[in-house]
């Protein structure tokens, strides 16, 4: 009678943790590093597949999934829920693990799995995010499995040898232990010492004992079936916690104290067909279908025994599959079975009241009590065996840094002492608590966790449609992935949902936590897979006829020569990109059928880490070229897919200005470091991540800014990129006197500073090279409006002020251009500040060039004419009244150095306080390229000394007062 009193603990806690943390048969090594092929080749040398499907994956499965449930625990779900509620209950439960055993078979059958079982699987498809955060779980749930089958095993010991604690004596003359909290934590610690040893000297012992083990559950299995037939009715005396009565004062109905074995009559069977949810006698709470469904379901796990034996199997492709289905339609015929000898041969009041009644009902009483013994004791050792081997390749692929690194430790067999050790040390504090009803179902969520992870693996290598993933065992789909993702999610939250919340939240916490301490893996990322699939998938969607100028945004490609002088246009531009795409372009120049092989392929982990660094979301495109102008239009033509391509093109300046390295210097990094000395060393450390060129020390005429690769690129080459990116259709933008800009100071200005901390951009939207039209409201001035309102959407932008400025003439209405362009903002949805700036000097300057221009047009030879009107009289260039009709502007080459050198001033005289970034318009490049120089002359006296400086030219409509 008082053996019934661990029921309890084997009732509500997991009574079959998994074995796949089982430890592997005799000899096995465990996991070895993915970077150590050679040991891997050494061990299985030394140590060949041997085990067939029957020894390496039905014994373990059955093992698992048996345990102590099939001897204590089928009475109890029969008397609760009845016959068909049963039978009900144990397809349900065999249909969610056998949507998990597919996803197994299919993992496992994809490849060699190593130590590790569930994590390896986990952690090899999802990455170490999930395998990192999985394992520990899975690790945890071991350790206190162990701990519930050591006290579990306890009490069975007190409750057969234990003197009873309520003083009422002895009932059995065996009855010869002292019992009480303090004596059953010093039996468990004697067990757990126990296991200890077999583990520390090695798995081979548990591995050998495994067969005999076996042998014993099957064997007093068959005696429970014979003693059905064997054993002539009787009543039995119900155990004394059974006949309690919880009623106060006495009061209540009448429990009674026996019970009958009827043998079979079918009387008895249609009293157990229906359910009758009573009182639990052990913890005195009313059972429900849903209690009873998870106290049952804790007797169909442990399902992936076979899956963690692959290194020892002869053929793991076949065994897995085989030896595990055949594990689970076996225990599943078992489970039925007993479910309807019972209902055929025990009245209710005995499944009710007495769970182990298996016992009192077979020809020899103690052969269950020998099954409980001999199956919990596996159990224990499993699971410690199990976490030994969990903790230790947690331990080997460094997820947790220098935390684990002690579990790395071997013996000379190959067996990780340490990790031994540590889970042991774990199960003991676990045993202090004594009780592990709620650990209990924690451990079980866990597990289901884990089932659910496995099913997410392979369903997203299902749906990653990676061509490597391609099982031997195709009996699976998608939909018993998520069938199976389904049915463990139900169950957690059906056993406990705060619990079940607790362990995802949990679950996340660790993911988290490994994702941004752990380094990178070379297992390889399914996430990788998913996105290139469904990227591809929506930019096939994403159709370029269906573009609205509503939903326009800028896809840039930024030229960059060399990033050690570009980390502040760089990381401006990421700033202008709103949403869209952003390439950083590149051209390095070279033949390739002179070159051995191609030299971009080693320079794209630099540009990818600078990316990292730099913090910034742009995709890299190399090329390589003849020319800077054949490179850039290579990139033009094929950067981006389908609806995803730059529309708008980014040059640095061409001058003279001298590059900083802001990858070295500490005063020209964009880090907010405030510690020079701390930020120098971290830079120092940093740079050889870089293998970027140095930059250029000699500075002459040839001298290229932002473009090229350490080769001359010269104006005439600059312009024409220009010229070739706006007949593709394409926005450009030239940067200038962005080497020294600095986000963090720009966007922080000290409040000393005129403005008190203010942050300006400035706004240019006429054309100051064409000094006779003064319009605001083509293309270019619109898109270069759009660009200065996205600059000002960015969050680290929204308090600085756009400020407008209005050119005006003497004798047009100022207030009236004012309140038309404030009018057309409002409109635009754009917020700025409006500054008329009178220009008559500067105009008058242009229009007493053009008189001069005029008058020495009839008294000069043409060649005169050319020489007077050049801006730059050391240029030679020969053109024609015919060449300065095609160009474009019209005057271009009539402005004089004087008019622009004076809209510089007038620029700079405005800056009041001075802006952090400028946007001016860009005019178009002459038709004539002999007169490219010049053109890029005047731009460069016009940009003179402002600071940072976009020159905009806009050739699409990007804007719309449209809803």
């Amino acid at each position: 009678m008082t053996e019934r009193t661990p029921l309890l603990h084997y009732r509500l806690s997991t009574s079959v943790n998994e074995s796949e943390q089982r430890s592997p048969p005799a000899g096995q090594v465990p996991e070895r590093h993915p970077g150590s092929p050679r040991q891997r080749s050494t061990h299985q040398r030394q140590q060949p597949k041997k085990l067939s499907t029957f020894f390496g994956v039905v014994i373990p499965t059955l093992l698992s999934m048996f345990s102590v449930v099939v001897f204590l625990r089928i009475g109890f779900v029969v008397g609760q829920s009845g016959l068909y509620q049963a039978i009900a209950m144990f397809l349900v439960a065999y249909f969610i693990i056998c949507m998990t055993v597919l996803s197994v078979c299919a993992i496992s059958t994809n490849g060699a799995l190593d130590a590790g079982g569930a994590y390896y699987m986990i952690s090899r498809a999802l990455g170490p995010e999930f395998g990192g955060s999985i394992g520990i779980m899975f690790f945890l749930a071991n350790v206190c499995g162990s701990a519930l089958y050591v006290l579990g095993l306890v009490e069975a010991i007190v409750g057969t040898f234990g003197v009873p604690e309520d003083g009422t004596g002895a009932t059995s003359p065996y009855q010869v232990l002292p019992s009480g909290y303090w004596w059953s934590l010093l039996y468990g610690t004697a067990v757990a010492l126990l296991c200890l040893l077999v583990c520390l000297v090695g798995a081979h012992i548990y591995a050998k004992a495994t067969f005999i083990i076996f042998l014993v559950v099957m064997f007093v299995l068959g005696t429970i079936f014979v003693s059905f037939f064997a054993v002539w009715p009787h009543t039995i005396i119900l155990p004394r916690s059974a006949t309690h009565n919880p009623a106060v004062n006495g009061t209540g109905p009448v429990v009674p104290t026996t019970a009958n074995f009827t043998g079979f009559k079918l009387d008895t069977l249609l009293g157990n067909l229906w359910a009758d949810y009573t009182v639990d006698y052990t913890t005195e709470t009313m059972m429900t279908f849903a209690t009873v469904f998870a106290v049952m379901f804790n007797g169909c796990t442990g399902i992936m025994a076979g899956s963690n034996m692959s290194g020892d199997l002869k053929s793991p492709s076949s065994s897995i599959p085989r030896g595990t289905i055949t594990a689970v339609i076996f225990t599943f015929i078992i489970y039925n079975l007993l479910s309807v000898l019972v209902a055929c041969s025990c009245d209710r009041i005995l499944l009710q009241r007495d769970y182990g009644f298996l016992r009192d009902i077979n020809i020899w009483h103690p052969f269950v009590t020998i099954g409980v013994y001999s199956s919990t004791l596996s159990a224990a050792m499993s699971n410690l065996i199990g976490a030994s081997r969990i903790l230790y390749a947690l331990a080997r692929d460094d997820l947790f840094g220098k935390v684990l690194s002690p579990a790395k430790k071997t013996s000379q067999s190959g067996n990780p002492w340490v990790s031994v050790l540590i889970s042991w040390f774990l199960v003991q504090l676990v045993l202090f608590s004594g009780k592990l009803n709620t650990i209990a179902s924690i451990v079980t969520i866990f597990f289901l966790l884990v089932y659910a992870a496995v099913d997410l693996a392979c369903l997203a290598l299902e749906w990653a449609s990676a061509p490597n993933f391609r099982p031997t065992f195709r009996y699976f789909t998608w939909h018993t992935c998520v069938l199976g993702i389904v049915g463990c999610a139900v169950m957690m939250f059906l056993i406990n949902a705060i619990y079940a919340s607790a362990s995802i939240a949990f679950m996340l916490l660790l993911l988290l936590l490994i994702h941004y301490l752990s380094p990178t893996s070379s297992w390889g990322y399914i996430s990788q897979a998913l996105i290139f699939h469904q990227v591809r998938k929506y930019l096939l969607m994403l159709d370029v006829r269906k573009d609205h100028v509503k939903f326009w945004r800028p896809q840039v490609l930024l030229m960059v020569s060399n990033p050690r002088s570009s980390v502040g246009l760089i990381t401006f531009i990421n700033d202008i990109k709103k949403s869209g795409l952003y390439v950083l372009g590149h051209v390095q120049l070279g033949d390739l059928n002179t070159l051995p092989s191609d030299p971009l392929q080693s320079q794209y982990d630099s540009w990818l880490s600078l990316v990292d660094h730099l913090n910034i979301k742009s995709f890299v495109n190399l090329t390589l070229a003849d020319s800077v102008r054949h490179g850039v239009q290579h990139l033009l033509f094929i950067s981006g897919l389908g609806g995803m391509r730059p529309n708008t093109l980014v040059l640095g300046f061409y001058d003279n200005c001298l590059p900083k390295d802001k990858l070295v210097d500490p005063s020209m990094s964009t880090s907010q470091s405030t510690d020079p000395s701390g930020l120098s060393q971290e830079l120092e450390q940093q740079a050889p991540l870089f293998h970027f060129a140095p930059l250029r020390r000699a500075i002459d005429r040839q001298d290229y800014g932002e473009i090229g690769d350490g080769k001359v690129l010269g104006s005439q080459e600059y312009v024409a990129i220009i010229a070739d990116a706006m007949k593709m259709l394409k926005n450009v933008v030239l940067a200038r006197y962005f080497n020294n800009f600095d986000r963090t100071q720009v966007l922080s200005p000290p409040s000393s500073f005129p403005g008190k901390g203010a942050v300006y951009v400035d706004v240019w939207p006429v054309n100051l090279l064409r000094p006779d039209s003064c319009s605001y409201v083509d293309t270019c001035s619109l898109f270069l409006l759009q660009l200065a309102c996205i600059l000002n959407m960015v969050r680290a932008w929204k308090k600085a002020t756009l400020r407008l400025f209005l050119c005006v003439e003497e004798g047009r209405s100022v207030r009236g251009s004012e309140e038309k362009l404030g009018q057309l903002l409002k409109e635009l949805r754009i917020k700025a500040r409006i500054y008329p700036v009178p220009w008559d000097q500067q105009v008058a300057l242009h229009w007493q060039r053009q008189g001069k221009w005029g008058k020495k047009q009839q008294s000069q030879t043409p060649d005169t004419i050319k020489e007077e009107t050049m801006p730059r009289p050391d240029e030679e260039e020969e053109e024609n009244d015919e060449d300065y009709v095609n160009s474009f502007p019209s005057n271009t080459v009539r402005l004089s150095d004087d008019y622009l050198s004076a809209v510089n001033k007038l620029i700079l005289d405005q800056a009041r306080p001075p802006p952090a970034v400028r946007f001016l318009y860009l005019p178009r490049p002459p038709a004539d390229t002999h007169r490219y120089a010049t053109y890029l002359h005047q731009l460069e006296l016009l940009t003179r000394d402002l600071g940072p400086t976009l020159l905009i030219h806009g050739v699409t409509p990007v804007i719309t007062t449209d809803l």
